[in-house]
């Protein structure tokens, strides 16, 4: 009988962590930027949180346990890419690369993900989580383990950064001040 309560809560906690893999990937791929990156962070963020299936306690959100656990792989997996040497900037290689088809939609979204790039990362980091995922300040205070008014300034800062950069036209030529 013990041993059907336990399948029953592992199955509970496999469907719940299920639902929230799209919302994982879609915060991963705009951290990361690739998607085969993307996938590396929300399979390693699911490998933490299933590793630690043995000593598991109930959390009591776990959507906010999950996004915080994705925020510390990516934070792991920048340090480790900053200690290699075989990063190339983007900026070296732009011009080989080919232009997107000229749809407007398409050109809206390349800029808005070139303006998100452009944020400092704690600002990028708050206006993903708020905006984005639609978690509360928060959640997001929980994820990033900041207090609640650092989220709030971080968005309105982040805000302000994306609709400047969004309304300049030219997400390249405009440097975000941190």
């Amino acid at each position: 009988m013990a041993g059907t309560h336990g399948n029953l809560e592992r199955d509970k906690l496999t469907q719940d962590l299920t639902t929230h893999v799209a919302a994982l990937r879609r915060y991963a791929l705009v951290l990361a930027g690739d998607p085969h990156e993307a996938d590396d962070l929300v399979q390693e963020c699911l490998s933490r949180v299933l590793g630690q299936m043995r000593a598991w306690r109930p959390v009591r959100d776990l959507r906010a346990y999950l996004f915080a656990t994705m925020h510390n792989v990516f934070i792991d997996a920048t340090r480790k890419r900053r200690s290699r040497v075989d990063h190339v900037p983007i900026e070296d290689v732009m011009a080989t690369l080919s232009l997107p088809a000229n749809q407007t939609r398409r050109l809206e979204v390349r800029d808005l993900l070139q303006a998100l790039a452009a944020l400092p990362e704690q600002q990028r980091e708050v206006v993903l989580l708020v905006g984005l995922e639609g978690m509360s300040y928060l959640e997001a205070a929980r994820v990033l383990d900041v207090p609640i008014g650092t989220v709030m300034s971080r968005l309105s800062r982040g805000r302000e950064a994306l609709r400047q950069l969004m309304t300049q036209g030219s997400v390249t030529r405009l440097r975000v001040v941190k």
